[in-house]
């Protein structure tokens, strides 16, 4: 069996422009946290650029991603998905499908958190830490903790705990703790909150694998960089499949890692479309969505100058979504850069959209999608009317449906 080489990483040139040597992107991001984890953040950045571009270090991590991982992920045609759209001309957008699915634990998180955990080797740090909302990241963290023999604790709400049992079950079963967070509406951002305080406890001995481009710098650019292989593998497949570049990148956006992987390799490719779907929740024009980038403004949330859901007084709101992992209300500092520049285009598709997508892929494809995947698929029905021609569409799969087939029952009352 031939399996296709990972392309070589062209981050380097990337990563020298943005963000900034204040880790901002424009006027975003920014390291906003207590004076205890300054120092922290700044070892942090100092290992990240001293290993990025160590052979040994890319060495183990690029046999991992291969042999525990299973990258390269396929970019799967998507045929009966494309004919559902086609025109009665013929055309319509060739739909492509970035199987991240396929990863070891079910999706992207992986990329993250073993790069990431290989780090905290090299920094002598035995003790890990994370936040999770839909699990996937738990889970991620927990398996690479499990692989280098780490004590792992992860920081999960209660509401997200009930709605992910099978991933609270998975982590426990790999020897992690997973801590229940009950404060706030016991979400994601609540979790966050909590895997920070106890950051600020146990420094000295505790790296917190942040699971997100989100918080403060370096994490954005540190995230971003590690999921950036979902792009470069993109780049080398669609060379590979027809000789070019993509018309239209499409992902979901919570904190927005699985997006900014994919776009990142294109971001100064003008001909690439880069679009990130939000949570519309029950509707933007309700009180319960997760569009941050739709209709959030500027603000400070856990550590970094972002797009955030806030009332007049500039207090959080609280995000709703049908999907954990989107259920946020804040969003990675270079998505707000991207959005501001207008480099990418945001949007946001409602609860019953995203199930009737999974349901959709589910029975045209065999391929259960996460609830978050779920919203980037069914911005399709939008997306694929209003355009010309057969252009070629790369929609990042970035998790698999198993962990939400119990919350998608209940929605449809199966």
């Amino acid at each position: 069996m031939t399996i296709t080489p990972l392309p070589p990483s062209s981050q380097a040139d990337a990563t020298t422009q943005l963000p900034d040597a204040l880790g901002r992107f424009g006027k975003f991001g920014g390291k906003y946290v207590p004076e205890t984890l300054m120092p922290a953040l700044t070892e942090l950045e100092q290992f990240f650029l001293q290993y990025r571009n160590d052979p040994d270090y890319q060495q183990e991590l690029q046999q991992l991603q291969r042999d525990y991982v299973g990258r390269p992920s396929p970019l799967y045609f998507a045929e009966r998905l494309t004919a559902h759209y086609a025109k009665p001309d013929g055309t319509g957008a060739q739909i492509y499908l970035k199987r991240e699915d396929l990863n070891h634990t079910g999706a992207h998180k992986i990329n993250n958190a073993l790069a990431q955990v290989l780090l905290a080797k090299r920094m002598g740090k035995r003790r890990i830490i994370a936040e999770t909302g839909a699990g996937q990241h738990g889970v991620a963290t927990a398996t690479v903790c499990a692989r280098f023999g780490l004590e792992c604790i992860v920081y999960m709400g209660v509401q997200d705990m009930e709605r992910q049992a099978l991933n609270v079950f998975r982590m426990r079963l790999m020897g992690a703790t997973v801590q229940p967070v009950s404060a706030g509406t016991g979400t994601l951002k609540d979790a966050t909150s909590e895997a920070i305080r106890d950051w600020v406890t146990n420094v000295e001995t505790t790296h917190y694998i942040l699971g997100s481009v989100a918080g403060p710098h370096p994490y954005p650019m540190l995230v971003r960089d590690f999921q950036a292989v979902i792009g470069q593998e993109t780049r080398f497949q669609c060379q590979e499949k027809w000789g070019g570049l993509p018309d239209i990148l499409l992902a979901c956006v919570g904190g927005g890692s699985n997006a900014m992987g994919l776009f990142h390799e294109f971001v100064k490719e003008d001909s690439v479309r880069l679009i990130g779907i939000e949570a519309a929740g029950e509707g933007v024009d309700t009180e319960k969505h997760a569009a941050t980038l739709t209709k959030g403004r500027p603000g400070v949330l856990h550590g970094a100058m972002s797009y955030l859901l806030q009332d007049s007084d500039g207090q959080v709101i609280e995000p709703h979504s049908i999907s954990a992992g989107l259920d946020y209300p804040g969003v990675g500092p270079e998505h707000s850069y991207l959005k501001d520049s207008e480099r990418a285009e945001y949007y946001s598709v409602t609860d019953q959209k995203a199930v009737e997508a999974l349901r959709r892929l589910s029975q045209l494809e065999g391929i259960i999608p996460a609830l978050e995947t779920s919203h980037a698929i069914a911005y399709l029905e939008t997306l694929c009317p209003q355009l010309s021609g057969s252009p070629r569409i790369v929609l990042n799969c970035s998790g698999r449906g198993d962990k939400d087939v119990q919350t998608v029952s209940k929605f449809l009352n199966l």
